[in-house]
């Protein structure tokens, strides 16, 4: 399959003496882990614990200056700059936007693409999404294909994206299930919002979650509307594509629907419930 461009992804750079330590503070990843092998999956959180934006870290070699390249969508590059510029105080770190020179696309499978021309790495939500590529804008459009075959994997493993699936400043890590794809680190020190996830963690107490939801007929309503059990909301659709689609459910109220019989619908269609094959967690009523 050629080369994926995601045009909707941006590329921001945190690079200087303390990037390393100024990022491990802040992120709900642990930066210790984070080298130009291996990428990580992370989020900066308000105080509250809710995601403000998610992104992709992977460090970024010598002979590219060094520091950390961030993965993110491109709309909120600004404001995740203008938010790091807020703690950065003293730090010697230096903060740029690179979304007008490098882009960010996805290989699946065999593509044959050149390591030389890009920096590539495995997916650090799940390896089954493919490598992550970050190259030259220029080369990256003329090497694309379309997105809907990254956008039908991505529905079919169970994989949320921020701003599609869930809104930021609204959702906390365990509902977007970072927890379950490897976005937060309960072992490392403090971050912004810690407090509030691990409490979260410990006490077992996310009753919202991101699931795979499969439509009757083969027909997907449109992304935010409402999900009904009866008469009554317990959700919200996310993406959708050919009769399937992710939403974000009260997994409690999706059990006491199931035990009572009732329909579960999305603009008038009916649904069922699964629980993507990396969940850990458990869906009342529903087989894994």
């Amino acid at each position: 399959m050629p080369i994926i461009h995601l045009a909707d992804r941006g590329v921001l750079k945190v690079s200087g003496i303390d990037a390393r330590a100024f990022l491990n503070g802040l992120v709900t990843s642990d930066m210790a882990k984070v080298s130009a092998e291996k990428a990580s999956y992370a989020a900066l959180l308000s105080p509250q614990g809710k995601i403000l934006f998610d992104f992709m870290v992977v460090e970024a070699a010598a002979e590219d200056g060094g520091g950390f390249f961030l993965d993110c969508p491109k709309p909120l590059v600004p404001d995740l700059i203008r938010r790091f510029a807020m703690y950065k105080l003293r730090a010697a770190v230096n903060i740029e936007d690179l979304s007008s020179v490098l882009g960010i696309g996805v290989a699946i499978g065999d593509t044959g693409f050149d390591p030389q021309e890009w920096l590539g790495f495995t997916d650090p939500r799940l390896p089954a999404l493919g490598t992550r590529l970050i190259g030259e804008q220029e080369t990256l459009v003329r090497s694309a294909s379309d997105t809907t075959a990254y956008l039908a994997l991505r529905i079919a493993l169970g994989v949320p994206e921020g701003g599609k699936d869930f809104a930021y400043n609204d959702a906390f890590p365990h509902e977007a299930l970072l927890d379950q794809l490897g976005g937060v680190d309960f072992k490392k020190g403090c971050y912004v919002g810690q407090e509030v996830v691990s409490r979260m963690e410990h006490r077992g107490t996310a009753r919202t979650r991101m699931v795979r939801v499969v439509y009757e007929g083969g027909f997907a309503p449109d992304a935010g509307m409402d999900v009904l059990a009866g008469d009554k909301v317990i959700g919200r659709t996310g993406s959708q594509l050919s009769g399937q689609g992710l939403a974000i459910l009260r997994l409690d109220r999706v059990g006491d629907a199931l035990g009572q019989g009732l329909a579960i619908t999305a603009g008038g269609i009916p649904l069922s419930v699964q629980k993507p094959s990396f969940a850990r967690f458990d869906i009342p009523g529903v087989d894994s």
